[in-house]
């Protein structure tokens, strides 16, 4: 999963060198913390949200299929 996360995020950035994905488990959850440059801040977000919904979304299903739980927290 959190390959996936890098995979995806590196693809929408213009400094993919800046990108991190930290796995944090809590309980029988599982929490993927992404960090980019923060003027690609916006690209991973996207507007209203867009993007980070959708990410989150496509996370979400792949974990679902691998019978874990997960979430995406986009840290500054």
């Amino acid at each position: 999963m959190k390959e996936l996360l890098l995979y995806i995020a590196r693809s929408l950035v213009q400094h993919p060198d800046q990108v991190t994905v930290t796995e944090v488990e809590t309980g029988d959850e599982l929490t993927l913390e992404l960090r980019v440059a923060p003027e690609d801040m916006g690209r991973v977000i996207g507007r209203q949200g867009r993007i980070a919904k959708e990410i989150r979304t496509l996370i979400r299903s792949y974990a679902q299929r691998t019978g874990v739980k997960a979430s995406v927290d986009i840290v500054d």
